[in-house]
């Protein structure tokens, strides 16, 4: 499986919880501007940082999984993960205090 495919299915899986997550707890335009500032935040600190880990020899990556598409030297693949991040962890959080505030 490449990098994209695997990306994609964990973004699929994060946007599914996030979707989840508005329509439980009637989440506003509020909530989704500070949830896509959090992002665009964490994708900026991705390429920044994953730029100069590759640049320092830190880690690779298999070429032959890889789209080619680069931000910097950060594969586009690789900003996948900070996307989920973003929308999972805000949309658990709300999840679960909506249940506690049930019980």
């Amino acid at each position: 499986m490449t990098y994209a495919g695997l990306a994609c299915v964990f973004v699929a899986l994060s946007a599914a919880v996030a979707l989840f997550a508005t329509l439980r707890c009637r989440l506003t335009a509020r909530w989704w501007l500070t949830t896509g500032a959090t992002v665009a935040v964490l994708v900026v600190l991705t390429v920044v940082f994953d730029s100069l880990m590759i640049l320092t020899d830190l880690f690779r990556f298999d070429e032959s999984s890889l789209l080619g598409v680069r931000l910097w030297l950060a594969p586009v693949e690789d900003l996948a993960w900070p996307l989920v991040a973003g929308l999972v962890l805000p949309a658990a959080d709300e999840l679960i205090g909506a249940r506690e505030v049930r019980s």
